[in-house]
């Protein structure tokens, strides 16, 4: 895995997006200036739409949030190593596949955050249920409208508060 420190003192200033993938993507996003922003995207396919479209129209939005909010510098990502279902393994693996290789092709250093240290950082518990992480998202001064936007939001606060893991 990429080291995706970037160069000493930059890291306070620099664009980092955090993101819980899945067919509804929570995101957290700092800007250079500091502004915290968070939400959730689907990628849900359409009735009509081919087995790839899901990670076509993920490559597109992170080309937009890059250019709009960008440039992004780092991307933290939870990274789940258990899944209940089959469809959201399969989904989470082409996500994260379509992830990395355009963080690789733009050269964005990116990293994974298993759910455990997230959740622990977040609530102080490592198996936090879901109200939990919304809970100490809100505790923050956020108003995540799910869980999703809630892991993201600790995904980011646990990579700037630990510089990505090594404080």
């Amino acid at each position: 895995m990429p080291d995706v420190r970037p160069e000493p003192g930059r890291f306070s200033v620099s664009c980092i997006l955090a993101l819980d993938l899945g067919t509804t993507t929570g995101w957290a996003l700092r800007s250079p200036d500091g502004l915290i922003t968070s939400g959730t995207v689907s990628f849900r396919p359409g009735r009509f739409d081919g087995g790839g479209m899901r990670y076509l129209r993920f490559t597109n939005w992170l080309t937009e949030l890059d250019r709009l909010s960008g440039p992004i510098a780092a991307i933290w990502f939870e990274e789940v190593r258990r899944h209940v279902g089959t469809d959201s393994a399969h989904v989470f693996g082409g996500l994260l596949a379509t992830l990395t290789s355009w963080a690789e092709l733009r050269g964005i250093p990116y990293g994974g955050a298993p759910v455990g240290t997230i959740k622990k950082h977040a609530t102080g518990k490592g198996n936090a249920d879901k109200a939990a992480m919304i809970a100490a998202a809100r505790a923050r001064g956020f108003s995540p409208a799910d869980d999703n936007e809630a892991d993201a939001i600790a995904i980011l606060h646990w990579a700037i508060e630990t510089n990505g893991g090594l404080a």
